[in-house]
């Protein structure tokens, strides 16, 4: 109660949730009845991607977000797991670009064309082998080319250089029980997690040791989440003793108390935590609520000042949260829902009501652009770099973006200092060879091609010496 007692100012206490009308969804969909608690559903500003029920195997849809109604049947897939697919994240710097996770205990990077998918996509870039079981967990370096993260219920977290397909760091003891999720900071030099244990941890990847962590920070046994916020602090869902949702926000240079704790209600969905850095807003989503609660994070007490609550009448299953340059600046629109139901996918807009029609640089200051600020190998040596921004005042023009190119090395020769485990450093062989035979499939192709040119161009010369004889013949 005491967090809605006090009226303060704010420009965002007037934000209110609407779905799209329903030729704006994206219908006849069988969502993934996998029982995971991720979000099941990434979205950027070309695409949507929803997992998807398949049989034998895991697949998931890739839409174009103009391709809205009833989506058909026999629609392509992403389908080349052997297992359900668990989680997905799009690539923040190529919008063509997306990494899966899935019971089979593989990472799988995928190139999707710039229009869609007209065919299933079944050959991955790159597989990602080195978990030993499934891989629930997958997050691209928020400001590092080509770094993906990847944790799997062997309580194992990898980062992988995708660009040459090799695993550079390995945690795997630094979790005695499963991992709920994970979340980079800002420029992405620290990781925070929460796991089964209730313990949060603060991780330095590239040292390879804990600089935080905090014992039994929600009390009940069901699943956190922690994720990090601009300032540096961390912010944490969980559950009380007593089976109540519980919110609260950490300093992570004294854990011992944080810094505010507020109890919600007494639903048991998982709450999915989607944060806005540009607006310092975090909405909260609720497996199987129907409902989304919005805060706005502050220095001055209570720090977390409840909004608002967006209601509508169908349970979540999993929800996308859409890039702030994916978003229409001309209509206020200051965050985009993907939320899914059993069957469809329901976009739902967030809107700071304005009566102006110019663009309001007080809602919109620069945000991330899709633009790495490092190189993966850049990251690997130790640099640290903030997200490089663009201004949305004319909206954001997708630019174009290059192919994913993974450049294996010659295992032997270089064998990365610092990891845990030699065996990592044998690349996956399945990759090699396949990216191999796909290589040779190209040169075939391009010499056929090549031969065929050159034929064609003996006929115009025969052609059009002969044409040139009969021109003789007529001018004499």
């Amino acid at each position: 109660d005491t967090m809605r007692r006090v009226v303060r100012q704010s420009k965002f206490r007037h934000v209110f949730g609407q779905a799209v009308k329903n030729d704006q969804c994206y219908d006849d969909i069988r969502v993934s009845r996998v029982t995971w608690d991720s979000s099941f559903c990434a979205v950027n500003p070309r695409f949507v991607a929803i997992i998807v029920d398949a049989s034998g195997g895991g697949a998931f849809l890739v839409l174009p977000l103009h391709k809205t109604g009833r989506i058909d049947k026999s629609y392509p897939t992403v389908c080349g797991h052997t297992g359900p697919v668990l989680d997905i994240d799009w690539c923040p710097h190529n919008d063509q670009v997306i990494a899966s996770g899935s019971e089979d205990c593989t990472v799988m990077v995928w190139q999707i064309p710039e229009n869609g998918l007209t065919l299933s996509l079944t050959e991955p870039v790159v597989v990602l082998e080195g978990h030993s079981k499934r891989v629930g967990i997958v997050a691209w370096h928020p400001t590092a080319r080509n770094v993906l993260l990847s944790a799997g219920c062997d309580n194992a977290i990898i980062i992988w250089n995708v660009g040459t397909g090799e695993a550079l760091i390995n945690l795997d003891d630094m979790h005695v029980d499963m991992i709920y999720n994970v979340s980079w900071n800002r420029n992405g030099s620290l990781i925070c997690t929460a796991s089964k244990d209730k313990k949060v941890r603060v991780i330095d990847p590239r040292k390879q040791e804990i600089v935080a962590e905090k014992e039994k920070t929600h009390e009940g046994a069901r699943p956190m989440r922690a994720i990090f916020l601009a300032d540096g602090n961390i912010f944490t869902t969980g559950f009380s003793r007593m089976s109540e949702r519980q919110l609260a926000l950490w300093n992570p240079k004294n854990m011992e108390e944080p810094i505010a704790l507020h109890e919600m209600d007494t639903s048991n969905g998982v709450l999915l935590p989607f944060y806005d850095p540009d607006t310092n807003i975090i909405y909260l989503c609720g497996k199987g609520d129907s409902s989304i609660r919005y805060f706005e994070i502050t220095d001055e007490s209570p720090y977390v000042h409840y909004l608002n609550t967006f209601s509508s009448k169908e349970p979540q299953r999993g929800m996308g949260f859409m890039p702030k340059r994916g978003l229409d600046v001309n209509k206020c629109e200051i965050a985009r829902f993907f939320k899914l139901h059993e069957r469809k996918c329901e976009p739902i807009i967030m809107t700071v009501p304005r009566k102006s029609d110019l663009f309001q640089d007080d809602l919109y200051p620069d945000t991330a652009g899709p633009e790495a600020a490092l190189e993966a190998e850049e990251w690997f040596e130790g640099k640290n770099a903030d997200p490089l921004l663009i201004s949305l005042k004319h909206g954001y023009i997708p630019g174009k973006n290059r192919d994913l190119k993974v450049v294996k090395k010659n295992i032997l020769d270089n064998k990365p200092a610092g990891n845990k485990k030699s065996d990592l450093i044998n690349a996956p062989k399945k990759a090699a060879d396949a990216s191999n035979t796909q290589n040779d499939a190209k040169l075939d192709e391009i010499l056929k091609e090549l031969k065929s040119i050159k034929d064609t161009i003996s006929n115009q010369d025969e052609r059009i010496s002969k044409l040139e004889q009969q021109m003789a013949k007529i001018a004499d």
